[in-house]
């Protein structure tokens, strides 16, 4: 039979597969033929893997009843360890390094038969909302090719809505998952923090840090969550995430005005939102109205934590043990060259506020009374679940901004993750469903609802998901 990539989802793709109505070769086989066509353009992909093919022989064996990821064709965000391949999280730092092992989430959707399509581009090392960040160059929106993806997961999103992967694999600190997947009009899930082990995948903020799904359905994102999720001995952080928790009741859905009516957001995106929560009601669910009394601060605590965090992590890449290393002086003018030639402005950027933050004088000033707030905006979400079941807002602010608009304003750039930061910075999962478009002359441009629910919470997210998308 053809393959109609253009409404494929693993669970439809599994069922064909199962049937023999085509292989699994013939499967990554046509999504090869479309990175043939579309990825020069767009710039998905920084590499797509040699052995596809053979992946593909290897997985066919494995297709099965009760195996729905046998034979998948999914991209994987370059921060994400596979063993024997190149890694560099998009940074000229890591040039020519080889991951040593498997990421445990790549250890997971290799036994479980998925076919790794190759490596999807994001910004360096996760930091930006929009891939231009990115050592290889931007990534283009498949909607409208003079836009973003979104970021940093600029790439991976871009695979799956622009059809040059069936789903794909990208990482969440502030948005990165859930912002590219509203731009580009899939679904993207930022899971409870630690559900999903970060061993293998590039620590950009530890404490945020978590691998997600980007897919073309719900019910896609539940399958890949549920291969991935689970307690592993090489994560301290990581935790067994108890499932099958929905009762018979629809969940109550609880909106912050309060928060949605500031400035800066779009009217279409305010209609769009309006018009799922009418559709929302009107399918039976109670829709309330609730008070987050400092989610205003979401964003100023964020910009602390992280480049806290980033200074930290990135501290390891001195041209010394592994990836890009320029010749100095002398020891310290190894360092200095290495680093400064190895990273792109934005990570010299957030390294530099996070060694400030962290300096004498200024850690209390900061990173403590950040830290602080981050614990009141975990009581505001404690207390307004104890009335709601998910909390629902807009993704972003707008639809996918044009290329080098905000590229030169950074505090423009950090208001994209208005939305989103706050799920990441209190660990609660969350999850971003396509909901509507605003014409931009003849260019349709996705809008995105987010939903998000209390921890370990996913099967909430799943249910009224699944509902809102018809599934």
């Amino acid at each position: 039979m053809k393959i109609n990539l253009q409404n494929l989802t693993i669970e439809k793709a599994h069922k064909h597969l199962v049937s023999g109505d085509f292989t699994v070769r013939e499967l990554v086989q046509a999504y090869l033929d479309e990175i043939e066509k579309k990825n020069k353009e767009l710039n998905v992909y920084i590499e797509v893997f040699d052995d596809v093919l053979e992946q593909a022989e290897i997985s066919q064996k494995l297709v099965s009843k009760d195996n729905p990821l046998a034979g998948i064709p999914i991209a994987i965000k370059d921060n994400m360890l596979i063993d024997g391949r190149r890694v560099q999280s998009a940074s000229k730092i890591l040039d020519g390094y080889i991951a040593p092992y498997d990421a445990t989430a790549i250890k997971k959707l290799r036994e479980a038969g998925v076919v790794f399509m190759g490596r999807a581009n994001m910004d360096e090392f996760a930091m930006g909302a929009s891939t231009e960040n990115s050592a290889f160059g931007v990534t283009k929106n498949p909607h409208d090719m003079s836009r973003v993806a979104g970021g940093s997961s600029g790439g991976s999103a871009a695979a799956v809505g622009g059809r040059l992967a069936l789903a794909a694999l990208g990482s969440d600190t502030g948005g990165s998952i859930r912002q590219p997947s509203a731009y580009c009009g899939v679904v993207g899930l930022k899971p409870t923090y630690g559900s999903i082990s970060r061993h293998g995948l590039m620590a950009m903020g530890s404490s945020l840090d978590i691998i997600g799904p980007i897919t073309n359905s719900v019910g896609d994102a539940e399958i890949l969550f549920n291969a991935m999720k689970g307690r592993d001995r090489y994560d301290s952080t990581s935790i067994d995430c108890t499932i099958n928790k929905t009762s018979k009741d629809k969940p109550t859905i609880g909106v912050p005005w309060h928060f949605i009516k500031g400035e800066g957001i779009s009217s279409e995106v305010i209609d769009t939102f309006k018009s799922a929560l009418d559709k929302l009601e009107k399918s039976g669910y109670k829709v309330k109205e609730i008070k987050l009394p400092n989610i205003e601060y979401s964003l100023a605590v964020y910009y602390i934590i992280v480049p806290a965090e980033v200074s930290t992590n990135l501290s390891r890449f001195d041209g010394v043990k592994y990836g890009l290393h320029v010749e100095g002086p002398n020891l310290l003018g190894d360092y200095l060259d290495t680093r400064g030639q190895g990273f792109g402005p934005e990570a010299r950027r957030r390294i530099m506020l996070g060694t400030y933050v962290l300096s004498s004088g200024y850690y209390d000033a900061y990173y403590n009374k950040a830290n602080t707030v981050r614990d009141l905006l975990k009581d505001d979400f404690k207390k307004a679940f104890e009335s709601v079941d998910i909390i629902m807002t807009p993704t972003t602010a707008d639809v996918a901004f044009e290329i080098g608009k905000k590229a030169s304003d950074p505090l423009a750039m950090y208001l994209e993750d208005m939305f989103t930061v706050t799920a990441n910075l209190v660990g609660i999962p969350a999850i971003s469903l396509p909901a509507g478009v605003k014409k931009v002359g003849d260019k349709s441009l996705p809008i995105g609802v987010q939903l998000m629910a209390n921890y370990e919470r996913e099967d909430l997210l799943f249910t009224l998901g699944k509902d809102f998308m018809g599934e």
